[in-house]
């Protein structure tokens, strides 16, 4: 190997040393230029709209795991007929048992009382009725209508038992085919509660013939003013006579005529 030769200057050469040097305002504006192109590309990111959320949304979605569920199987019970237990029908009010009871033995009255021949009206009274009980026998033709009906009494005889008594006005027809209005009737009728919680005719009605025939009670009817008696009579018709009210007005008895063509006593007021 050669010996590495040393060279020896007297000077250095600094003329050589400044070509090779950078020059600093070339470094300061690469430097601006980098700091200009850095802030344009920061403010366009930002100016950027951001991703709809159903993008976000489908990705979660798609990136998610589905773990499978297994159904529910929902034991079946049996339904049974609904038995009312006598605790609870103790907790029932005794006036709706009672209300009840007044219904049911109303509508047998009627069906009891009517004829006319029909399937419907018999099925509908058998069932009514106790059971093995025949239902009524009316002669070939007959027919009878219920007028009215209503309950006058209810007792309770024993717990859920009551006894209903009912009064039953019914029209016959003759063999003419008229139509004639019979006195009224009373059906004592005795209804149960089942432990179903619905009322039973425990067995056929009592009947009588029944005399209502209260005794009346009076009413004292006076005269009244001539100009009043007119302006009443002119109205609606003849004047009965009244009595004055403690407010001033008259209470008139008149006989007015009805849409039907009959005059019947009517109770007026004057103004």
């Amino acid at each position: 190997m050669d010996q590495e030769r040393h060279e020896t200057y007297e000077r250095i050469p600094w003329e050589a040393l400044d070509a090779k040097r950078p020059d600093p305002n070339r470094l300061v504006i690469i430097v601006a230029v980098a700091i200009a192109l850095g802030a344009l590309a920061f403010s366009f990111m930002r100016n950027q709209p951001a991703p709809p959320p159903a993008t976000v949304a489908a990705e979660v979605a798609a990136s998610s795991t589905t773990v499978p569920v297994a159904p529910t199987t929902v034991p079946t019970v049996a339904t049974s007929p609904m038995i009312v237990s006598e605790a609870d029908l103790y907790a029932v009010d005794t006036g709706s048992l009672a209300d009840a009871a007044v219904a049911h033995a109303e509508w047998f009255a009627v069906e009891y009382v009517s004829v006319d021949g029909s399937d419907v009206s018999r099925s509908t009274l058998v069932s009514l009725l106790p059971a093995g009980v025949p239902v009524p026998e009316a002669p070939e033709g007959t027919q009878v209508f219920v007028d009215w009906v209503g309950a006058v009494s209810v007792t309770e005889t024993a717990s859920f038992t009551y006894e209903v008594e009912v009064l039953v006005r019914s029209l016959v027809s003759g063999p003419d085919g008229l139509f004639t209005r019979q006195p009224p009737r009373r059906l004592v009728v005795e209804v149960a509660i089942g432990p179903d919680g619905l009322p039973r005719v425990t067995r056929p009605p009592a009947v009588a013939v029944s005399a209502v025939t209260a005794t009346p009670l009076p009413m004292t009817l006076g005269a009244i003013p001539e100009q009043l008696e007119t302006q009443i009579e002119t109205s609606t018709g003849p004047v009965l006579g009244g009595e004055a009210l403690a407010d001033g007005r008259w209470r008139v008895v008149v006989m007015a005529e009805d849409t039907d063509g009959v005059r019947r006593p009517r109770t007026v007021i004057s103004p």
